[in-house]
């Protein structure tokens, strides 16, 4: 009977010797940033157009420069800025302005701007190196940050 007893015991001092602490820290984590198109307005025509959250996605990949684009809007009738797909971009401040400008695949896109402690991102094509423009479209994006191991 000592013998069920003792095992018994060890039995539960091992089962129960668990801990939440057990993470294993040498595996790096990866962290993306992704910008979620929420609107586009401005142009000639005065739009206003509103996306849901994962309908178009921009990450920015810092190592290699390449801005990847998700966009599964099926509607082609509406501004929705860029494609799917994968374009060369930098951010660089242009002319003498103190204003930050995105240029994706050489072209200048329009300056970028942040907004709600860095969760809102907004890029206004009115705003360009060589002076305003009247006709662009402001593009805002809102943030989501994902960690992966």
């Amino acid at each position: 009977m000592k013998h069920y007893l003792i095992i018994a015991c060890i039995s539960f001092f091992t089962l129960t010797n668990c801990s939440l602490n057990d993470i294993n820290n040498d595996i790096p984590q990866v962290t993306r940033v992704l910008w979620h198109l929420k609107n586009v307005s401005g142009g000639v025509a005065g739009v206003d157009n509103d996306f849901a959250s994962g309908v178009i996605i921009w990450e920015f990949k810092n190592g290699n420069s390449t801005l990847t684009v998700t966009n599964t809007n099926s509607n082609t009738a509406i501004e929705d800025g860029l494609d799917s797909g994968n374009y060369s971009y930098n951010i660089t401040p242009i002319g003498t302005s103190s204003k930050t400008y995105l240029v994706i695949n050489s072209n200048e896109f329009g300056s970028i701007s942040f907004a709600s402690n860095d969760t809102q991102l907004i890029i206004n094509q009115n705003e360009t190196s060589t002076g305003p423009v009247a006709d662009g479209y402001i593009y805002t994006f809102t943030k989501s940050v994902i960690v992966e191991n």
